[in-house]
This record gives C-alpha cells, sequence and structure tokens, in this order.
C-alpha cells in the first residue's frame, strides 16, 4: 500500500490547513491617476490667465501656485523631469527679452536713464529700429513684464507635460484626431526623453570619471542621444505597423464632405472667437462665437471618428476629480478676465511715471483657486 504523506508538525488532525494571504503583486495594482486632459486643461487655463495681465506679483503668483501643483502630484516618470527644461527656458526667455531691449532699444520712453550704449547709424530704410543708445528703467521694467508673461506661459504648458501622461492622453482622443494625435505625443515626449537620457549618460560619464561637461563631453554625450533616439523611433514605428496603425473603414461620401465642413467651420469658429476674448474690442462676439465653433467642431470630430477602427483598454474615466481641477483652472482665467476688464489699471502695472506694482486682493484670491488640484487630485504613488 502506497503511504499517507507525512502530515505537517504542529497541525492536529481534522483541523483545515490555513493559508497566508499573500502580498499583491507589485504590478498588480492601478495607480490611481487623473484623466490627462483634465491636466491640460487646467494648465491651459492657467496659461490664459497670464496672458490676461502682466503685474508681476500676479504672475509669480500663477507660477508658484503651477509649481505648487506639480511639486505634489507629479509621478515618479521620465516625462515628468521636463518641468525643470521648461522654467530653465522661461527664464532664458527674460533674459533674451531683456537683451533685446538693451540693444535693440524700445518704443517706450523713459527719463531715468541707467546706461548710454554707443548707437551705430542706421540707413534710411531701418527707420524705427537703433542699436544701441540710452538705455531707461522704464524700458527695461516693460520688457521685464512682457518677458515674464511668456515665461509664466512657458511653465504651464510645462506643469501640463509633467502631470500628464503622453500615452494615456493620446488614449483619450477622439478617433477623428487619433493619427495627428500619435505626431503630437511623440514630439511632446522627445524632449523629456532627450533630457532623461542626456542625464543618464553625463552620471555614467562621471562614474568612469570623464568629462561631462564644455565642448568635448558634449560632443561625446550628443551621439550615444542620437543612437538612442533613432532606435526609439524605429521601435515605435514597428510597433505601429504591428498594431495596425492607420487603418480606416468606409463612409459615404455625403459623410465625409459634413465632416470636413463641420471640422473645419467649427476651428474657423474658435480661432474667432479665442481672438475676441484675448482683445478688448472682441469681448462682446468672443464667447457666442467659440462656443458655436466648439459645438460644430466636437461634431466633426464625431463624425471623422466613424473611420477609425479602434479599441480602448481601459479607458480613462472623467470622474468628479476631474470636473474639480478643470474648473478650477476655468475660475483663475474667468476671473483673471474679469479683472482685467474692470480694474485694468492693477493687472497692468504702468511703467510710464515708473511706479512699483502692488497686489490686487481678489485677483490675487482667484489665482489662489488653482491651488485646489493640490488637494483633490489622486497622489500618483497611491494605488487605487
Amino acid at each position: 500500500m502506497a503511504s499517507r504523506p507525512a502530515r505537517p508538525a504542529g497541525r492536529r488532525a481534522g483541523t483545515p490547513e490555513r493559508r497566508v494571504a499573500q502580498p499583491p503583486r507589485p504590478g498588480g495594482q492601478r495607480r490611481a491617476q487623473l484623466h490627462p486632459g483634465a491636466w491640460w486643461l487646467w494648465s491651459l487655463s492657467l496659461g490664459t490667465a497670464a496672458t490676461r495681465t502682466t503685474n508681476p506679483l500676479l504672475l509669480s503668483l500663477l507660477i508658484s501656485v503651477s509649481a505648487y501643483v506639480v511639486a505634489t502630484r507629479r509621478p515618479d516618470t521620465p516625462w515628468s523631469r521636463s518641468y525643470g527644461a521648461f522654467v530653465k527656458l522661461a527664464l532664458a526667455v527674460i533674459l533674451i527679452r531683456l537683451v533685446f531691449a538693451i540693444v535693440l532699444g524700445s518704443p517706450v520712453p523713459g527719463t531715468h536713464t541707467l546706461l548710454t550704449l554707443p548707437e551705430l547709424p542706421l540707413p534710411s530704410w531701418a527707420q524705427g529700429i537703433r542699436l544701441g543708445g540710452d538705455v531707461t528703467a522704464e524700458a527695461l521694467t516693460f520688457a521685464l513684464y512682457d518677458g515674464l508673461r511668456l515665461a509664466t506661459l512657458l511653465i504651464c504648458v510645462g506643469a501640463a507635460n509633467a502631470l500628464a501622461n503622453p500615452s494615456r492622453l493620446l488614449k483619450s482622443l477622439p478617433g477623428a484626431l487619433y493619427e495627428m494625435g500619435v505626431a503630437v505625443v511623440v514630439a511632446l515626449t522627445f524632449a523629456p526623453n532627450l533630457i532623461a537620457d542626456v542625464q543618464r549618460l553625463r552620471a555614467a560619464r562621471r562614474l568612469r570619471g570623464r568629462p561631462d561637461s564644455g565642448i568635448r563631453g558634449l560632443l561625446q554625450v550628443g551621439l550615444p542621444v542620437l543612437e538612442g533616439a533613432l532606435e526609439r523611433s524605429v521601435s515605435l514605428a514597428a510597433a505601429m505597423d504591428a498594431r495596425g496603425y492607420g487603418r480606416t473603414a468606409q463612409v459615404p461620401p455625403a459623410v465625409r464632405r459634413t465632416t470636413a465642413a463641420l471640422t473645419l467651420g467649427g476651428l474657423l469658429g474658435v480661432c474667432a472667437g479665442t481672438y475676441g476674448l484675448l482683445t478688448a474690442e472682441g469681448a462682446g462676439y468672443g464667447f457666442p462665437v467659440l462656443l458655436a465653433g466648439l459645438t460644430a467642431a466636437l461634431a466633426g470630430l464625431k463624425l471623422g471618428g466613424r473611420r477609425s477602427l479602434r479599441t480602448r483598454y481601459r479607458p480613462d474615466r472623467w470622474d468628479v476629480r476631474a470636473w474639480l481641477v478643470v474648473g478650477s483652472g476655468v475660475a483663475v482665467a474667468a476671473l483673471l478676465a474679469l479683472a482685467a476688464a474692470r480694474d485694468p489699471a492693477a493687472l497692468h502695472p504702468g511703467v510710464v511715471p515708473l511706479v512699483a506694482p502692488t497686489l490686487p486682493l481678489w485677483p490675487a484670491a482667484a489665482v489662489l483657486l488653482g491651488l485646489l488640484p493640490a488637494f483633490v487630485a489622486p497622489d500618483p504613488q497611491e494605488p487605487s
């Protein structure tokens, strides 16, 4: 007869065997993440608010709000490290704007002369342009305000790049924009991956005791970086081809013509409405035209999506937190636009005569509404 297997020591006969709960696998749980479109709408709303003012205190507050949200809700991914590169680009924009104001002059008149550069004579056909001459405090202040506004817009876009997953954003696009979205996502992910490759190669060269700065270090790091970018491009093309990228379905000619008319007319309406909102003269017709253009464009995209044959695996849900994040950004943009219409002197401090800018209270409180994503958005480091 076959012998019975030995009973484990410490367990009595007839008692059921206890099973120890196994810990979850590291990759078995999904991270709690916000819809990537919500992050982009929030960031673009903050950028729209930045275009409504030249007050350096309000612009600095917008930068601080976006930086705090990025610091608290940024995931540990390669694309999230691109925020520092956008900040450096913003600082470079301010510096270049000041250099142009010093070398090429400024149309802003001023009485406080800081220094006088030797002025070069120019021919008659170059009237209105000068090289050198008096550099005034008013001209530099105007250039600083203008450069800081553009820098704030760049930093807000950098916040969207650091917070939103580009691949998940591509998955959320309508079918009609899928092919264009692939090109945009590839372009958006190239710069963060390039920065990550440069940092990795420089760290490896420092560990080996080789130079990582200067012309020599740049030349020796540049070739591996370009090779890596080429390999990623080839791998992406092969993956897209294996997944049937570019397949389209047959639709009637009338549907194609209707789709083209709605999409083109809607985009023109969006451009005209946006221009009306950004200018003081078109404040009356800007919002209705923008709303009509968005409706037509969305209808055209809905019809155009019939030609795209693709499915979505685990589509991202637009939940209450996404609405709160978008609503906070839209509220900041709307309130600053209202403040610019009611009290333009507070949001656009004058430089002639030169006065110190002041922080308006209720526009500053409106900017602080942009901090809401730091409290309602899920922490990307915690599993859902």
